[in-house]
């Protein structure tokens, strides 16, 4: 049983980007993940795979741990319930920013789907998604 928003053009059409205005950083350790401080790092992604964990945390908080985090960005927050089986949404998206060269990473969530830029690109990535919604709305 599919929840959420399953059409491209409603997707589109009703999607609403909010940038959160922290900066995040990518940061990779072998340390086993029980051993990690989690609580303190409030991590808003974590990837296990053979080669480490991957967790995005902000910059401040990855610092004060000392922490090294590569590709400082921003988190885009696609604020619409979109199924996790829909299909044509992350792409539709990262293809309108691989036109303005703007680096992608994205998460889906149960609810919604998150796109880190980088920090120094997110108020174009934010312009170019307004552009997306607009041109789905007509």
């Amino acid at each position: 049983m599919a929840t959420g928003e399953q059409n491209l053009s409603t997707l589109l059409a009703k999607m609403e980007p909010t940038l959160d205005p922290k900066t995040y950083v990518f940061i990779t350790t072998t340390e086993a993940l029980h051993s990690l401080p989690l609580a303190t790092l409030q991590p808003t992604l974590i990837v296990q795979e053979t080669e480490g964990t991957t967790i995005v945390a902000t910059e401040d908080l990855a610092a004060s741990h000392g922490l090294a985090g590569v590709f400082p960005c921003k988190r885009i927050s696609l604020t619409v319930h979109s199924s996790l089986e829909a299909v044509g949404l992350i792409a539709a998206i990262t293809d309108r920013l691989k036109d303005e060269k703007i680096s992608t990473n994205v998460v889906s969530g149960y609810y919604h789907d998150h796109v880190y830029v980088p920090a120094e690109r997110a108020e174009d990535a934010m312009r170019v998604l307004g552009e997306l919604i607009d041109e789905a709305r007509k």
